[in-house]
């Protein structure tokens, strides 16, 4: 079989005749690799037993789309209510992150539901496998393990034995014969993606993918997977915390951004039914600098903590701005507001916020919450009484109504807290602007 040269940018996918140092698709430097390619011609359509025909939408009928629970609400929760048979599911993350624990319980799960499951290992051999689900509790004759990186051998046996949920862990170390390109790279991420699709869709097999992230934490060959995949998953945390976020960014089987948390423990992920609390349980009121929020993952309010330091800057060059879990962008357009339309002298000062536990906040709904923690610390005042601050910021100073405050505001006075401040009237302290939530607040006179 013939082969030929190429050059593939391992970030994009994007490829040439010749080595680039700069991706003209993604604009990533240094990210062109050499890779030979099999050049085979794509018959699938001459392979195909009958030709396609257009037919009325009314008669489809709508048996695919039968969906099985996995057996673990926050996992059918995101899914949009389980797992639809023939459906494509990439699980993306850090490596570490927990990743293949996930896939093995609800492998495990599922099994002892009846369903029978084959789990493709490429990076472990079969005994560490059965070594953690023996420890998470997922022993069961109904998982089918198999230690292989060939995929054509994992297709041959999937439709041997004809399991109801494909496991492939994972989908960088899986290689086609049909490609003399190394595992790993975009086009054989690419080309198993594909084969693994076409091969298992007409049989009603689902099939969950796992695959690493990048350094930029981007899937591998994103621009690829992303489109072939029916539902997109990330898992999101730090390997170093207890707690695990996942996160729906794609689905064509139900709604789009919702969450799901887990606590890691020696015995696997254990879902976090109330996340408010979890992020909200050190939370110190009377304290400069603290303020607590609310913000909306998807269809789920999600109590949180707002802290901010401001301290003098030591005078060279520019003070600096720095935000963890929140938009260094929005941060400096907080700043801006709260020294053009308030009048405070930030421009010297060092500022720093954080959203406690780890949680990336991209709801603007915790704009209001962010300005009166850096006010709050600049003037070394806290915010008296066990208070919520909820609303979104405009460019002159105004408290804009969020979405779903009615969901904040409950969610809220389940938790406790007795002062409310939003641009509602069910709030408990109804405000308009910056600078009435700061007098209101007790932060200025």
């Amino acid at each position: 079989m013939k082969t030929k040269t190429i050059y593939s940018c391992q970030e994009c996918g994007y490829t040439a005749g010749r080595w680039l140092g700069r991706c003209p698709s993604c604009g990533a430097w240094n990210t062109f690799a050499e890779e030979s390619v099999a050049d085979v011609k794509v018959v699938n359509k001459a392979k195909r037993s009958r030709e396609s025909k257009a037919v009325p939408i009314t008669d489809v009928g709508s048996s695919g789309a039968e969906r099985f629970l996995t057996g673990i609400n926050g996992i059918d929760q995101v899914l949009g209510g389980g797992i639809v048979n023939g459906s494509v599911i990439l699980l993306g993350g850090d490596p570490g992150i927990g990743k293949s624990t996930m896939s093995m319980q609800v492998a495990g799960s599922l099994a002892k539901s009846g369903k029978r499951i084959l789990y493709a290992t490429g990076e472990e051999s079969s005994a560490q496998v059965a070594l953690r689900a023996k420890r998470l509790g997922a022993l069961h004759e109904n998982i089918l393990l198999m230690s292989e990186t060939d995929l054509s051998v994992i297709l041959k046996e999937a439709k041997k034995v004809k399991p109801d949920l494909l496991i492939i862990d994972s989908i960088q170390v899986i290689f086609s014969p049909e490609l003399a390109s190394a595992p790993g790279t975009v086009s054989q991420v690419r080309q198993c993606a594909c084969q693994l699709v076409d091969a298992l869709k007409p049989q009603d097999i689902s099939l969950i993918i796992i695959g690493h992230v990048t350094k930029e934490g981007a899937l591998a060959g994103p621009r690829t997977l992303e489109h072939l995949v029916d539902v997109v998953l990330y898992f999101e945390g730090d390997r170093f915390a207890d707690f695990r976020i996942l996160r729906g960014i794609k689905n064509r089987f139900g709604s789009t951004n919702e969450i799901a948390m887990f606590e890691m423990s020696s015995t696997g992920l254990k879902e976090v039914s109330n996340p408010s609390t979890f992020f909200i349980s050190h939370y110190a009121t009377n304290e400069p600098g603290t303020v607590a929020g609310c913000v909306i993952e998807g269809s789920r309010p999600i109590m949180l903590e707002v802290q901010a330091l401001v301290s003098k800057s030591s005078g060279f060059g520019a003070p600096y701005r720095r935000a963890q879990g929140f938009d260094n962008n929005r941060l400096t357009l907080l700043i801006a507001v709260l020294e053009k339309v308030m009048g405070f002298s930030l421009y010297d000062q060092d500022i720093f916020v954080n959203i406690t536990g780890g949680f990336k906040v991209s709801d603007p709904g915790v704009d209001l919450a962010v300005a009166m923690a850096i006010i709050s610390s600049f003037l070394v005042r806290p915010i008296e009484g066990k208070s919520v601050v909820i609303g979104e910021v405009g460019l002159t100073g105004e408290v804009r109504r969020p979405s779903q405050l009615e969901k904040r505001i409950s969610e809220a006075g389940k938790i406790g807290f007795k002062n409310i401040f939003a641009p509602d009237k069910l709030a408990d302290i109804k405000v308009h602007s910056i600078q009435e939530a700061l007098l209101k607040a007790g932060l200025m006179v």
